[in-house]
């Protein structure tokens, strides 16, 4: 290159300012009350990154945001990436006080909240001592600031902040299912590269218009978001998850594209008004969060049919895909990494194994997180460094991988059950039993037992119109089809399984249910 140039490649404040100059009239975002288009998105985010400015927050500060999905929240995103800042999305569904020490953790600078949020932690300590940096969407007595107003007030120009490759992008806490959540940190040139790949896997393109029904905190959910930004395609954000209301947004708009957990595929299967003709107009689906058993999978290709795609991949930075051209005869697999990605299997005894084998997934990544949070102990117990002295993440999943090296999730290592000094997988047993006609959805967990250590115990719904199944013939029947140390030792039925926004069953909340401390 000749001297004198210097190009960094686009960030996604840079998306959104290509895209509003280029494709300024074409609709960008859509909620349930507006549109937005591109420039209007530009100009927004502009506004926001000026209104953070001006009170001194900017490259490195934590911009926290805890609002139901709305076009408002991308604004806010985008507009806290064009000042430099440090995006923390927080998950409503957890309670006060794990919002409040996440705002801590954090040390969040600003603070954007819906209404029925700011009520929950108006008179908290976190929020009085942000009270001039806290900002509510809709209207809430006694609120620091209307967000509304306050962004319509700022400048619309570009705020022209330059934002460094390895200034940190995001802190995502983790979903919590095996422990504490945890501040996974990316930096700005990692974070675009994650969602560059995924595009690619996703079969993303410019008339792409995809739907987001998962909240905007989730790693999955901005999945939606910013491959949306880095094509100039279109993303329609639902309030929350409904069947019918999915269906009517797919007929309506022509969605191409969709990334959800697989319970989500199924009650879209499952609900009295699908049909084939209403979702026609998609292209490519994603299943991610949890495992796609087979015959779910299968239902999802005849349906749809389009492409399916199963992902399996960690906030922390890795992903495999499992495209259809690659299916056959492997349907269990959640495929080889993507581009930038690759992957090895270690034994109890950090091990590294060769293919055919069992162990725990460590994985190298073009877009792996620079740290946890504000817990060096925590990343560096994530770090398994192989006789070569490569570094690599430890998962905590448990994998194979067969002789072509395609990868099969066995199962989460701490939800691995012991019995009778060998280790049982849950997946294995709900893959068999998911395919019961009357169970809508199953999880297999350990339980104390005497004799064995510990025996597998089936937790499982029922689906509509088999009320009166027997537990003792499903535990009989699932016995006759798994290997002998498999067998479960009971099914329970519950109204549901505890589940975090992203589909995942919370295991550790099962066991305390029904494997509680013994005195």
């Amino acid at each position: 290159m000749p001297p004198g140039f210097d190009i960094q490649a686009p960030l996604f404040g840079d998306f959104v300012r290509l895209n509003g100059k280029w494709l300024p009239d074409k609709v960008a975002f859509l909620d349930e009350e507006q549109a937005l288009t591109w420039a209007a998105l530009d100009r927004r985010s502009n506004a926001v990154a000026h209104g953070l400015r001006a009170m001194g927050v900017g490259r490195g500060d934590a911009i926290a945001i805890l609002m139901r999905n709305c076009v408002e929240f991308v604004e806010v995103m985008v507009g806290g990436m064009k000042a430099g800042g440090v995006i923390v999305p927080l998950n409503p569904a957890v309670s006060d006080a794990d919002l409040l020490a996440m705002i801590e953790d954090c040390d969040a600078k600003a603070l954007f909240v819906s209404s029925e949020q700011y009520e929950r932690l108006k008179d908290s300590g976190a929020v009085r001592k942000r009270r001039e940096a806290t900002f509510v969407l809709g209207p809430a007595a006694g609120a620091a600031c209307d967000y509304e107003a306050w962004r319509d007030a700022q400048a619309i120009h570009d705020p022209g902040v330059t934002v460094g490759e390895d200034d940190p992008c995001n802190i995502i806490y983790s979903s919590g299912t095996t422990g504490t959540p945890k501040g996974i940190k990316h930096a700005y040139r990692r974070r675009v590269q994650s969602m560059y790949e995924l595009a690619l896997a996703h079969r993303y393109h410019f008339g792409a218009v995809s739907i987001c029904p998962i909240g905007l905190y989730s790693n999955i959910a901005w999945a939606s978001i910013f491959c949306t930004i880095i094509v100039g395609g279109a993303c329609i954000v639902r309030n929350r998850f409904d069947p019918e209301i999915w269906l009517s947004a797919v007929e309506t708009h022509g969605v191409t594209h969709t990334f959800m957990a697989p319970i989500m595929f199924q009650r879209i299967l499952d609900a009295p008004g699908f049909s084939r003709s209403r979702v026609r107009s998609l292209q490519a689906v994603m299943s991610g969060g949890a495992p796609l058993f087979e015959d779910l999978k299968s239902r999802i290709k005849d349906a749809f049919e389009c492409v399916v795609i199963e992902l399996y991949g960690l906030t922390e930075g890795f992903m495999t895909t499992l495209q259809p051209e690659e299916a056959a005869g492997r349907t269990a697999s959640v495929g080889k990494p993507v581009r930038g990605n690759d992957y090895i299997l270690v034994d109890t005894d950090d091990r590294v194994l060769g293919w055919g084998e069992t162990g725990e997934i460590c994985v190298r990544s073009v877009h792996w997180m620079t740290e946890y949070h504000n817990r060096p102990e925590a990343t560096a117990q994530a770090k398994f460094v192989d006789p070569a002295g490569t570094v690599w993440l430890r998962t905590g999943d448990i994998g194979r991988t067969d002789a072509e090296g395609y990868l099969y999730i066995t199962d989460r290592k701490k939800d691995m059950i012991l019995t009778g000094g060998q280790n049982i997988y849950p997946v294995d047993i709900e893959a068999v039993m998911s395919q019961h006609p009357a169970l809508a959805e199953v999880a297999v967990i350990g339980v104390a037992d005497r004799t064995w250590g510990e025996t597998p115990l089936a937790v499982a719904v029922l689906r509509p119109g088999f009320e009166g199944a027997d537990a003792a013939e499903i535990a009989s029947w699932t016995n006759a089809r798994v290997g002998r140390r498999q067998r479960i030792s009971r099914v329970v039925f519950r109204q549901d399984l505890p589940r975090n926004p992203n589909g995942k069953v919370l295991k550790r909340v099962l066991r305390a249910d029904y494997d509680p401390p013994q005195d």
